[in-house]
């Protein structure tokens, strides 16, 4: 099989991340923070370790302002739906996921301005842009840091520069690179980082959450829910500090011990080699696809900030056809259609179709791309 549907969930995982998956099952099993007893210790001593990895990953110093949630969606909502109100203008991109603008379209209509900045068709968007369209009220900037259609990525440092300059939080959705990308977020002057662990971090599905800057007031931001913490148990109040401000319940601490391997193999493997790794996979994929007759490419046409996502389209053929046949005569997955991005496929130009997307890993190898651009060529010749 070649697994070519990695900006959706990563697959395989390393075999670090199942091995911590199953001692956890097998030796550990309780909840951080709960009790007093060994095995709660434990637990809980993993559910910080993995705040620590993340922080050196990410480059922040307090690693107490990193929340678990349940993926990046969530974390995204915690931001928007806590942070803004009515009368507040905030601005985003052409190329955003449905996580990001379908939040912001229902506190639109509470009263919110949402101002959408276009992008090329390449998906590329100009900071000059962002910062002709500031208001006296733009109380927030989100922008993904790489499209999950076209692997452009967009240019965060220089727009983290202007609202830093404008006193504005700079949100930045990272599912995308977080773990395939250098993130930073002093030097890319990041208030919030949104992640989600189950894509290029290597964790299981359910684990993701939000860097909190230091710059960031986080009684601006009102938490999505209220419960249980662990702490503080004698009130009814609920706690006003970090982290238990924003994690109410018991955290999938089974699913954050995976993920705590998953981000330790990225520092250990470095995440420079891991990007120029996929990078020399993708310009393999990009060169090969490009030869096809009838084969037409999105996003940029090299390498230069991208990530290893790569969608075309097929001349007089659905890419939903195309993903049927790449799958049961092929042995390949990959992800066809609209990719929870509409904005983004209205950008480039293949809305309401959509694309055929490939995305990439470092578990990929030479291989798979000759295997797959050898089927893309025989389906445009009608030969599946």
């Amino acid at each position: 099989m070649i697994y070519f549907d990695n900006a959706a969930t990563s697959c395989p995982k390393p075999k670090e991340v199942i091995k911590a998956i199953i001692d956890f099952t097998e030796n550990i099993g309780a909840s951080p923070g709960r009790s007093g007893h060994r095995l709660s210790i434990e637990a809980g001593r993993i559910l910080y370790q993995c705040r620590e990895s993340l922080a050196e990953l990410f480059n922040t110093s307090d690693p107490l302002r990193i929340i678990f949630t349940l993926n990046g969606t969530e974390a995204i909502n915690l931001v928007l739906r806590g942070l803004l109100h009515a009368g507040n203008h905030v601005l985003t991109s052409g190329m955003e996921h449905n996580a990001v603008m379908r939040p912001l379209r229902e506190l639109e209509k509470c009263g919110v301005q949402v101002q959408v900045i276009p992008c090329s068709a390449d998906g590329t968007l100009s900071p000059e842009d962002i910062e002709k369209a500031i208001k006296e009220n733009t109380a927030l900037i989100v922008l993904n840091h790489a499209s999950n259609v076209t692997g452009t990525l967009l240019p965060i440092r220089s727009v983290g520069e202007i609202a830093r300059k404008r006193n504005i939080l700079f949100l930045v959705d990272a599912a995308q690179t977080a773990g395939s990308c250098p993130l930073n977020m002093e030097k890319d002057h990041i208030d919030l980082l949104a992640f989600t662990g189950h894509k290029a971090l290597f964790g299981p599905t359910g684990t993701g959450g939000l860097v909190i800057g230091e710059r960031v007031d986080i009684h601006r931001i009102n938490p999505l829910k209220t419960g249980g913490t662990g702490s503080h148990s004698e009130s009814e109040n609920h706690p006003d500090f970090l982290p238990d401000l924003y994690e109410s319940g018991t955290p999938n601490i089974i699913g954050i011990a995976g993920l705590n391997s998953g981000v330790r193999y990225i520092l250990k493997k470095g995440i420079m080699q891991i990007h120029q790794q996929e990078m020399s996979l993708t310009e393999k994929l990009i060169s090969g696809l490009t030869e096809i007759p009838g084969v037409t490419l999105y996003g940029k046409a090299g390498i230069e900030n991208r990530v290893a996502v790569v969608s075309f389209t097929v001349q007089n053929q659905s890419p939903s056809d195309i993903g049927l046949i790449l799958d049961e005569e092929y042995d390949l997955m990959c992800r066809v259609g609209l990719h929870c991005s509409p904005a983004a496929h209205k950008t480039i130009g293949t809305f309401p179709i959509g694309t055929v997307r490939f995305s990439l890993s470092i578990f990929n190898t030479d291989k798979d791309i000759q295997k797959a651009i050898i089927a893309v060529r025989k389906i445009t010749k009608g030969k599946s």
